[in-house]
């Protein structure tokens, strides 16, 4: 779930807007913004085909395979996004899926893809878990993973809600 440092990325999210960093999209004190541009040792990128996201392994995998697709621009957790992020966010499920494909897991039925929902986020960075076989997930991942909860939201329900969102106004 998140972390002890959730609080304060959760505060730091609430006031970035999304899509925004500093003046080129890039927060020097965000980890994943670092990771991104390759500044941070020890994490090696997953070969990704978008040159707007990275890919790389969850440091607390909670499935045999446990991805983080982020955005190489520094943007803000999922609450921030607006319905023209849809494409976005349908991007970094591609980018999930083929991470997997390449990884030699291929029953895409059995795959959880998502988001911790504010202020249940550890790191104040949009990023997607991309997490198989979501049948093999252990105890704790089954509750920090859990759908329909108010800590994680798929992507595709977060798809849903952009698109609600956007039928409203």
């Amino acid at each position: 779930m998140a972390g002890p440092e959730a609080a304060g990325a959760a505060a730091a999210a609430e006031g970035s807007e999304a899509g925004n960093g500093g003046h080129d999209g890039y927060d020097g004190k965000c980890v994943f913004c670092r990771i991104a541009r390759r500044e941070e040792p020890g994490t090696a990128l997953l070969p990704c085909e978008d040159e707007d996201l990275v890919c790389f392994r969850d440091i607390k995998p909670g499935a045999p395979h446990h991805y983080l697709v982020v955005p190489v621009k520094h943007m803000g957790n999922c609450k921030t996004l607006k319905t023209e992020h849809i494409p976005l966010v349908k991007r970094m499920m591609e980018v999930g899926k083929a991470v997997l494909l390449k990884n030699n897991f291929s029953d895409l039925n059995d795959v959880r893809m998502g988001f911790h929902w504010p202020p249940f986020c550890s790191i104040a960075h949009l990023h997607l878990h991309v997490l198989a076989p979501a049948s093999q997930l252990g105890f704790l991942s089954r509750i920090y993973y859990r759908i329909n909860s108010y800590w994680f939201i798929t992507a595709e329900q977060l798809i849903e809600r952009l698109q609600t969102e956007n039928a409203a106004s």
